[in-house]
Formats: C-alpha cells, sequence, structure tokens
C-alpha cells in the first residue's frame, strides 16, 4: 500500500513568534527569547511553550501542542474532506447547510435563575439594530 500526499504545508503558513518567558527560573528565561509561540494562519490554531530552557524544544512543544487543538484538528478534516468532494457535491452540501441555518430551524436558549428558557429570534433581531 502506497501513501500519497494529499497537500502540504511549509513554514510560510505558520507565524512562529518567539519571545522572553519570565517567571521562575532566573535571569537566564528574563534575558533569551526561548519562548515560543506558534500560529498556524488559515486554521487560526495556536501552540505555545515556555518550559524548556531551549528556543529548539520550545519550538518542538509548541508545534505538538498545536497539532493538537481542536481547531487545528477540525480544520485539517476539512481540507481533506474538500479533496474527496466533486463541485457538484460541494454545493448540494451548502445548499444543504444554508437550508439548516434559517433562522426557523434554529432554537437558542439562555439561562435564567437556574432554568433554560427560549429566546425569541425577533428579540435578537431587536437588539442588533
Amino acid at each position: 500500500m502506497t501513501k500519497e500526499l494529499l497537500f502540504s504545508i511549509t513554514k510560510k503558513d505558520f507565524i512562529i513568534e518567539t519571545f522572553k518567558a519570565g517567571g521562575k527560573g532566573g535571569q537566564h528565561q528574563n534575558k533569551t527569547d526561548s519562548a515560543v509561540r506558534i500560529r498556524h494562519i488559515e486554521s487560526g490554531a495556536v501552540g505555545e511553550s515556555r518550559s524548556e530552557r531551549s528556543q529548539h524544544q520550545n519550538k518542538t512543544l509548541a508545534f505538538r501542542r498545536l497539532l493538537q487543538t481542536n481547531m487545528w484538528k477540525t480544520w485539517f478534516k476539512v481540507k481533506c474532506s474538500k479533496m474527496f468532494v466533486s463541485k457538484d457535491e460541494e454545493q448540494r452540501i451548502l445548499e444543504t447547510v444554508e437550508k439548516l441555518m434559517q433562522p426557523s430551524n434554529i432554537k437558542i436558549e439562555h439561562r435564567i435563575d437556574g432554568k433554560w428558557v427560549e429566546v425569541a429570534l425577533e428579540k435578537l433581531e431587536e437588539n442588533d439594530e
């Protein structure tokens, strides 16, 4: 069984920020930019690490944490599923989602005094204006 590359992501798909870790650890943490935050631009997923002394180790940890986020997992599933869906199927799915998102199909509730109370959609529209 051979593996097939579906798509690739590169360093340009991420924003990598380094900063001083601060906190416990003394002068070393306060003088070096060893902490790392990695953001995936398209999905919005973020991974951060400041626990290690080495920027390289923190970069590896931050990337692993990014891959464990729900935002990343959702983006990855959607990206892969789009590759296996034809344009006709994609249009049909979008139309179905649009129909299901009509106000008549949405029920909104909020909690008042410990009980869930349905909010009329008209009240929400009045508050938006």
